[in-house]
């Protein structure tokens, strides 16, 4: 049976998972509205790799004997200054995101939860991974300063990311 506390936490991750696939959604809209269909797929398969959290943080919970429960999801912006303000509030959310699968993990040490802590190490390495992914695309929008060939470059580049689940 899982903790009361790291059970509420993580209904509470769940929702914000659940959040984040809506954002990237929402963000994929703002950038296909711009012509950037690449950058808009990119943002639609970062939408499917949140579900996976959310769902693999959903099967997790009823393993362990927890109770999920769904909270009502808030909407996210629908508006945003350019392409490389997406990507720039992309990076800030994933690193609040970071914020939040350490708390976790600092709960799962704090109450000794061996299993948590395993099962939590697998979103502490793909939080690197996503912030690393975030600030390398900020990096080359910098590089031509959002705009231009360059803009375009990256959009077609950006068209060829897929999502492959991974193992649970």
């Amino acid at each position: 049976m899982i903790d009361k506390k790291l059970e509420n936490q993580i209904n509470y991750q769940i929702n914000r998972e659940l959040y984040s696939e809506y954002l990237y959604l929402s963000m994929a809209a703002y950038l296909e509205d711009k012509g950037l269909a690449g950058m808009a797929h990119f943002m639609r398969v970062q939408g499917e790799e949140e579900h996976f959290h959310a769902m693999k943080f959903f099967d997790y919970l009823n393993e362990r004997g927890g109770r999920v429960v769904l909270n009502a999801i808030e909407q996210p912006p629908v508006e945003f200054d350019s392409p490389q303000a997406v990507f720039e509030e992309s990076l800030k959310h994933e690193m609040i995101v970071t914020d939040l699968i350490n708390k976790l993990m600092d709960l799962a040490i704090e109450i000794n939860d061996h299993a948590a802590r395993s099962f939590l190490n697998w979103y502490v390495d793909e939080q690197v991974e996503e912030e690393a992914t975030f600030h390398t695309i900020i990096d080359k929008l910098n590089l031509v300063k959002g705009k231009g060939d360059g803009l375009l470059m990256l959009d077609k580049e950006l068209s060829t990311r897929t999502f492959t689940s991974p193992t649970k």
